[in-house]
């Protein structure tokens, strides 16, 4: 396992940032979900999201935002904790209570509208993280050209794919998880949530023993920043490149519908990878110039190569007008 926190590497920048993530879905309960702890040492700032995609379509969100002074210690902000034990096992937490909607697209919109919260409930969850492959650092199989353009999203990334067991309790409905299959993603770097027009990231099941895990940045100019790798039979086998060969947006040009990647491994193999994005969960933000940009989390169906029935997270970052 990667060092869990590098503060001997950060910058005076105020945004520097490490970030942990970690999504999950459970087929046996159509119950998915994705958690992320964001870092900043610099402000002394710490933040936190956790959504749940739940069975009827509805969807619920917690977010939070405190004072952080030391992160080396534990991995949590509010109720959401990240726990990094020995030899490569992880324990996902969370004790608090999230805010319901009926529609995920309206969770931003709760605070303007509290109208559209159908219920606030509390959620209890504890899922033991065993991994199935080796560590995956992103930067370690990128090009110059691509490692440049990808400094906006940070300068170290990690992957890891596991085996999930565990409990979540919504209430008094208690939904047992066991041999469901997530994915933890820890990055640092300055990452630009409004300076990037087009970013896509899927994190992709198959099965024990196939996933893949595509990610690209596509600037103005329509220049690429390629990551990623294909998981395999027991091997990390990396992306060389990702051809973008199609993208569907709604006619915002933000709420993403579908997309086609055309890649080719490390092997100089070639792979199609259709996506279909499923409900859509906006995260806003705004810098202080005004810019936007909408960065949405889904769960989506995909295919590889004739193979169906793949499942994951769908996520993409586009930038907004102001």
């Amino acid at each position: 396992m990667e060092p869990i926190t590098h503060p001997d590497l950060q910058t005076d920048h105020l945004e520097w940032n490490e970030s942990y993530y970690f999504v999950f879905y459970d087929k046996k309960n159509s119950l998915g979900g994705m958690t992320r702890l964001g870092f900043k040492p610099n402000k002394e700032e710490g933040m936190s999201f956790f959504f749940l995609f739940l069975p009827n379509g509805s969807a619920a969100g917690y977010f939070r935002e405190q004072k952080v002074k030391n992160y080396d210690k534990i991995l949590k902000v509010g109720g959401v904790c990240h726990n990094y034990q020995f030899k490569s096992k992880l324990n996902y937490q969370f004790k608090g209570n999230m805010i319901f909607v009926q529609n995920p697209e309206d969770l931003p919109k709760v605070r303007e509208l509290p109208k559209l919260i159908s219920k606030t409930e509390k959620v209890n969850m504890d899922i033991s993280f065993d991994p199935i492959n080796e560590t995956y650092e992103y930067s370690e199989h990128m090009t110059p050209e691509s490692l440049a353009i990808g400094k906006r999203a940070g300068d170290k990334h990690w992957e890891q794919i596991a085996v999930l067991s565990g409990k979540i309790q919504i209430g008094d409905t208690e939904y047992l998880i066991e041999n469901a299959l997530g994915q933890r993603d820890h990055t640092y770097g300055i990452r630009d949530w409004t300076g990037v027009g087009d970013w896509l990231y899927y994190v992709v099941w198959f099965n024990k023993n196939l996933a893949i895990n595509p990610a690209a940045i596509i600037t103005d100019d329509g220049n690429l920043s390629t990551g990623g790798f294909l998981y395999k039979d027991g091997k990390n086998i990396p992306l060389k490149s990702i051809d973008v060969v199609d993208q569907q947006f709604r006619e915002d040009g933000v709420f993403p519908i579908s997309s086609e990647l055309e890649l080719i491994d490390d092997l100089g193999n070639n792979h199609t990878l259709k996506a279909r994005v499923g409900p859509i969960i906006p995260i806003p933000f705004k810098d202080k110039e005004g810019n936007r940009s909408i960065l949405v989390q889904s769960m989506g169906n995909f295919e590889l190569d004739g193979i169906k029935e793949g499942y994951g997270s769908f996520e993409t970052l586009r930038r907004v007008s102001k």
